[in-house]
């Protein structure tokens, strides 16, 4: 699936090399309600030059928790749908669920030890239900 034509080739790999899904508006309930994920909102990389950076990243990232969170990239044409329900309001955000239930957002690039220790504790802490007004 492509994650976008105006994306970059470092969004690109996340799905094509390290095999992490791109979801959709229609996809996503489907990946987020199994477990704990992290869902990559990254916008336009030309507009916010992060995004590389975390798309670089995010897979040490994942390696590091070792199985504790699966990660998809939100589909460039499916952002802006739903940006609301999970209350992304800044580019590039990690919206970390729980069963569907978001547990929060680091967003931004972050230094190697805040993105451990802020991983750390948004994985224990309690999942908020997402709010169907929220929903678009």
């Amino acid at each position: 699936m492509d994650v976008g034509s105006a994306r970059s080739l470092h969004l690109q790999r996340l799905v094509e090399h390290h095999g992490f899904p791109c979801v959709t508006q229609e996809t996503v309930d489907a990946f987020a309600n199994n477990g704990a994920v992290v869902l990559f909102f990254a916008g336009d990389p030309a507009r916010y030059p992060e995004v590389n950076d975390v798309a670089v990243i995010l897979p040490e990232l994942a390696a590091m928790f070792s199985g504790r969170f699966r990660t998809a990239v939100v589909a460039a044409g499916a952002e802006k749908s739903l940006q609301a329900r999970y209350g992304v309001t800044v580019w590039p955000t990690l919206v970390f669920l729980q069963q569907g239930n978001k547990l929060g957002a680091i967003s931004r690039m972050r230094d190697w030890s805040e993105y451990l220790r802020e991983i750390a504790l948004l994985l224990e802490r309690e999942a908020s239900p997402i709010s169907p007004a929220a929903e678009v």
